[in-house]
């Protein structure tokens, strides 16, 4: 198929890798075609094989017709913001990584179009784990996607506990989140179950330890879904959540670390099997995931990394795996 279009351009001929044709624009041309008779429908197809930065670069403006396009919400559900990184440095003082000036601005850039163009209709947003979030951003990000269902949002290194908890409460419909590992989670965990109803999933990338297991019992007894693969996780910890979360279906604990404290003063030790007391309760459990074999890829790169895996150093992407399938990316 050629399209026929009238732009005001002095070139003979525009090539589209996108569209994978040539537009003719002579002007002697009887029934040439202009950009804003294109099929609504065509465009929206043609722009959902486009990723961010493309559907950001500018499409919105080439007429009304594309913009109208731009917006349909088939192309906003969701918004995968993963191959988005900060460029950064750490640092030894909170918030123990400084991103430069050029990073920021060009995740503003990308949020004000993104978010403008999908008009409140992003259903699942995702950062890189690398991405690191200003308080503002994430205010914007809350004000602008009421509807959200799903946030992955690995780094939580800038954004102050005070508006983390403000956008958890903007967030009504919010039913699965991944989120880093955090010294204090009641906060969170408070804001998820006061406002959260349909919460069902967790995804916690980093150590699991007795506190967060008791904030996870306390707060979220209705949790369905929990993921804590690739990290350090406490046997009293896991025990917790067996016994705690009585609702719970599916439970991720492969590729972990798990550690035993027995009485003082023997030392804790690294459990290279799972025991029968873990064995028993996970029984009831439908989908019960492990995996603690030396010879697996994933199980030896968590225990080099001591329980906190240090996805930069791997595979680009490996970070979004998870045997559980609705929390993978």
């Amino acid at each position: 198929m050629i399209f026929l279009i009238s732009v005001p351009l002095n070139q003979s001929y525009i090539s589209d890798p996108k569209f994978n044709h040539y537009y003719k624009m002579e002007e002697d041309v009887p029934d040439r075609k202009k950009w804003e008779d294109m099929d609504i429908d065509i465009l929206v197809k043609i722009f959902q094989t486009f990723d961010i930065f493309e559907l950001t670069s500018g499409i919105a403006r080439v007429c009304s017709t594309w913009r109208y396009a731009a917006c349909d919400p088939l192309l906003w559900g969701t918004l995968d913001l993963s191959m988005l990184k900060s460029n950064f440095i750490k640092i030894p003082l909170e918030p123990y990584v400084y991103v430069d000036e050029r990073s920021d601005k060009t995740l503003t850039r990308v949020l004000k179009i993104s978010l403008n163009l999908s008009r409140g209709n992003i259903s699942t947003l995702i950062f890189h784990f690398n991405l690191y979030v200003r308080d503002d951003q994430l205010t914007y990000i809350a004000e602008r996607c009421p509807k959200l269902k799903r946030l992955v949002l690995p780094a939580w290194n800038r954004i102050k506990r005070t508006v983390i908890c403000k956008a958890i409460n903007m967030w009504q419909d919010l039913e699965s989140l991944t989120m880093p590992s955090i010294a204090n989670p009641p906060c969170i965990m408070e804001e998820i179950s006061n406002n959260c109803k349909n919460f069902s999933e967790l995804k916690i990338m980093g150590p699991c330890d007795m506190f967060f297991a008791h904030t996870l019992a306390s707060c979220l007894p209705n949790l369905k879904v929990l993921s804590l693969r690739c990290s350090m996780l406490f046997k009293d910890a896991l025990l917790i959540i067996l016994d705690g979360l009585k609702h719970l279906e599916v439970l991720n604990i492969s590729h972990c670390i798990i550690i035993e404290v027995p009485p003082p003063p023997a030392p804790r030790k690294v459990l290279k099997e799972l025991d029968e007391s873990i064995i028993e309760k996970a029984s009831r459990i439908r989908e019960f995931v492990t995996c603690m074999d030396d010879l697996c890829v994933m199980c030896r790169r968590t225990r080099l990394d001591e329980g906190f895996l240090r996805w930069y150093k791997y595979e680009e992407g490996i970070w979004k795996e998870d045997e559980v399938r609705s929390l993978a990316i």
